[in-house]
């Protein structure tokens, strides 16, 4: 089926014994989510799912749009799949918001930055032996849309890249999903980057070690799914091509992005800064 969907997980068949060579599959559990990662080992494998060599991690958890009784262990949990991806020996890093911050379901990527603590400048600001200076480099930024700016997200990223020269980038947006009931209660990471407004048919340019010359976290959560896709989910075939088509989105989005971009941006923060408690990171952000 041509579905439209940027989650690795839709992409295979769900039978272990049915993936392609050169994909793994393990699927972990904690009280708080179930995950799933995939393994694409090499191009050939990645081209039969349209997914370039990397690792990809599903969370899947309750609806994200509620207040969770265990934040605390999402933060956790999330935080330590983000320093999986990043390896021990990357701690400066350019923390990118994709999306546009005037539409809602677009809206993750900017919400998340503006929660995240920014420390670069502290190192240089602040006095030999503050507190503070002993955290990591970090720097954030929501560069907008094409639409919005007149430069693509990631032309703004490299230049921003060549200048403060982090280690790693982590890039938020929202995602597009084929399956209604992973809208809004699913997280996928991933290790090879990200083409922003793929799922949705408005690819622009990619984000990747590829392009930017160091590694590229990906992390999203689908907010749409279009309609054609859920017809042909449903029914097997694909609709009338002349039928018009339309994205859908939860109708409590905005409460999703609202708690989604607060649930990411203290993983990152924790992941990033982890001499830090949930306690700290609610007084600095």
């Amino acid at each position: 089926m041509s579905i439209r969907t940027d989650l690795a997980v839709e992409m295979i068949d769900e039978d272990a014994e049915n993936l392609p060579k050169g994909i793994k599959r393990r699927l972990r559990k904690s009280s708080a989510c179930s995950i799933t990662e995939i393994t694409v080992t090499d191009d050939s494998a990645g081209l039969r799912i349209g997914k370039p060599k990397g690792r990809y991690v599903t969370i899947e958890t309750d609806r994200l749009s509620a207040s969770p009784q265990d934040f605390d262990e999402q933060v956790s949990n999330i935080a330590d799949e983000i320093v999986s991806l990043k390896g021990e020996n990357r701690h400066t890093a350019l923390i990118a918001g994709l999306g546009n911050s005037d539409i809602t379901p677009d809206a993750l990527g900017p919400m998340v930055v503006s929660q995240i603590i920014a420390t670069r400048h502290l190192h240089e600001e602040l006095p030999e032996g503050h507190e503070l200076r002993r955290l990591n480099k970090v720097s954030a930024i929501a560069p907008g849309v094409l639409g919005q700016t007149g430069i693509e997200a990631a032309e703004i990223i490299r230049s921003l890249c060549g200048e403060v020269k982090p280690d790693f980038v982590i890039a938020i947006d929202a995602l597009a999903c084929s399956d209604i009931s992973r809208l809004g209660s699913t997280i996928q990471l991933n290790d090879s980057g990200i083409s922003p407004g793929s799922g949705v048919q408005n690819r622009r340019k990619e984000l990747s070690e590829a392009t930017l010359g160091i590694p590229v976290i990906a992390i999203g959560v689908p907010t749409v799914v279009d309609m054609h896709t859920i017809v042909e989910n449903i029914t097997g075939a694909p609709p009338d091509k002349h039928l018009p088509n339309m994205m859908v989105t939860p109708r409590d989005v905005d409460k999703l992005i609202e708690r989604t971009s607060r649930l990411l941006a203290y993983s990152i923060n924790k992941a990033l800064q982890p001499e830090l408690t949930i306690e700290d990171i609610t007084a600095l952000s």
